[in-house]
């Protein structure tokens, strides 16, 4: 449906009316640590707000097996959330529009040295026009944003005239399996919808990501006698300068991969975490680094980790220890494919339209570097896959903060898009 001039500007102010209350609810989200595995309550939190909304909440867990059969699963460990992914299905009460999916994800990565922060990790302080704390933009000012949208068109007495699915998965930071487990239950739509924190901006292109673990064994003995062992953690840094050529190589093919050749380096190597030996005057007898590597669209990610050991292997061969002590290399997580979102979806059309009314300016596009569940969509869904939030500082660093004024734009551009994309109706009773 078109939106005229006079129910776009009560809807604009419908959302400014309830800004308050979401800034409320959105600390309230922060404020629960849902670091990964510990995701229980916030889902507990997102299944009462839907349901004192009126939808049909459905919770379910991981299918392992499902997951593990499909081309788009990642891998488990031990690590793996078992908390519970959270849907609330809207029903009109007369199907007239296109359906809808808004989904967020409530997982945060670790908030690293708290001492380093300002104010506690998860304070949700308030100061001008920023809200602090772990997870504040990536993602909890979007899942509020996903409720807080549809509560601005029922203040008006409207409410979407399609089904809508509010989805709040988990593993978003470690997997991407909650998005995907939603797909393997059955639950699909005509567009979906992910605000995550992207400066204003809708994602044209998105890389994939792929986790691994090496590990390393080397020889212990005394420090006395170091000569005569071999220090795991000293192969574990010759294995890394290995795998920075793998990082170089990938980054000289962008010519190749459209939406990356203009990018100053568009494949990104991450030594994570690293872990090794017993005793400060012991010879580390074994170390681990858990590294995190993007790649292009179009790549599979069986291809490219199988590049990645086979170039492990070759380096380990040519290494007078590794040679006859070679690293194991395991997958423990991220096992994605990155996606493009080619323009010119009628859906892209209704975004442009509602954030230039709620905004003031075009919508622009770009690539953007890191793990997306926007890519389950795109990819296995095959719907117009729409990724696009508000502006934030320092996601998964120190100081995490989301601007406000931005969260209330994104909100009701987002809005805008949901009347115009499924149509409205009055609510009744």
């Amino acid at each position: 449906m078109t939106i005229s001039p006079e129910l776009r500007e009560r809807i604009l102010q419908s959302v400014s009316e309830g800004f308050d209350d979401q800034v409320a609810f959105t600390q309230q989200l922060v404020q629960i640590p849902s670091l990964r595995g510990r995701e229980h309550a916030i889902q507990d939190l997102l299944f009462r707000a839907l349901r004192e909304r009126g939808m049909t909440v459905d919770r379910f867990a991981m299918d392992r097996a499902a997951i593990e059969a499909h081309p788009g699963g990642s891998k488990f460990s031990d690590d793996h959330s078992d908390a519970p992914i959270v849907v609330g299905i809207h029903r009109p009460t007369t199907e007239t529009g296109r359906s809808l999916i808004l989904q967020s994800h409530l997982d945060v990565v670790p908030e690293g040295l708290a001492e380093m922060w300002r104010d506690p990790p998860f304070s949700g302080k308030v100061e001008g026009d920023w809200m602090y704390g772990r997870g504040a933009a990536d993602m909890k000012a979007g899942a509020a944003a996903n409720l807080f949208a549809l509560d601005a068109l029922r203040r008006i007495g409207l409410q979407p005239a399609a089904t809508v699915y509010v989805q709040s998965v988990v593993e978003e930071e470690s997997t991407g399996n909650g998005a995907l487990q939603t797909w393997l239950e059955g639950y699909t739509a005509d567009a979906v919808l992910i605000p995550e924190p992207e400066d204003e901006k809708l994602v044209r292109a998105n890389t994939g990501v792929i986790w691994f673990q090496v590990k390393l064994r080397g020889v212990p003995v005394h420090v006395r006698e170091m000569g005569e062992g071999a220090n795991a953690i000293d192969a574990a840094y010759r294995v890394i300068a290995a795998l920075r050529e793998i990082e170089a190589d990938w980054n000289a093919a962008k010519g190749a991969h459209a939406h990356f050749e203009d990018e100053v380096h568009p494949i990104n190597l991450n030594i994570g975490k690293i872990e090794g030996g017993d005793w400060a005057s012991s010879v580390p007898s074994w170390c681990t680094i858990d590294c995190r590597v993007s790649i292009y669209p179009g790549q599979g990610a069986e291809e490219m980790a199988r590049e990645i050991t086979d170039r492990i292997a070759a380096f380990a061969k040519a290494d007078s220890f590794l040679s006859n002590n070679p690293p194991e290399v395991a997958f423990n997580g991220f096992y994605a494919e990155g996606y493009v979102l080619e323009p010119g979806t009628e859906a892209e059309g209704v975004l442009a339209r509602a954030h230039e009314a709620a905004i003031g300016v075009p919508l622009q596009s770009f690539m953007t570097a890191g793990y997306l569940d926007t890519r389950v969509y795109a990819i296995y869904n095959k719907i117009p896959a729409l990724c696009y939030g508000p502006i934030s500082r320092n996601i998964h660093g120190i100081d995490e903060c989301v601007s406000l004024p931005s969260v209330k734009r994104i909100t009701q551009a987002m809005a805008l898009f949901i009347a115009e994309w499924c149509g409205v109706e009055q609510v009744e009773g």
